[in-house]
């Protein structure tokens, strides 16, 4: 968990947005949401909006600087 953390932390920190999709394919992340709010509590910021693609509703997050 730590080391999905950590990179899910550079992924954002680089600038880039992540999707469930995306943390589970680059980082073997099942659980998107988990890593962002242990982000979000050891102070980082993080934003989302919710996206509608072919009838699918999902997460896109990104830091906020």
């Amino acid at each position: 968990m730590e080391s999905q953390k950590k990179a899910i932390k550079a992924h954002l920190e680089s600038g880039k947005p992540i999707t469930a999709l995306q943390a589970l394919n680059e980082f073997g992340c099942f659980r998107l949401a988990a890593r962002i709010k242990n982000l979000k509590d050891s102070g980082m910021l993080i934003d989302k909006v919710m996206v509608t693609e072919n009838g699918k509703r999902f997460a896109v997050y990104w830091a906020v600087k």
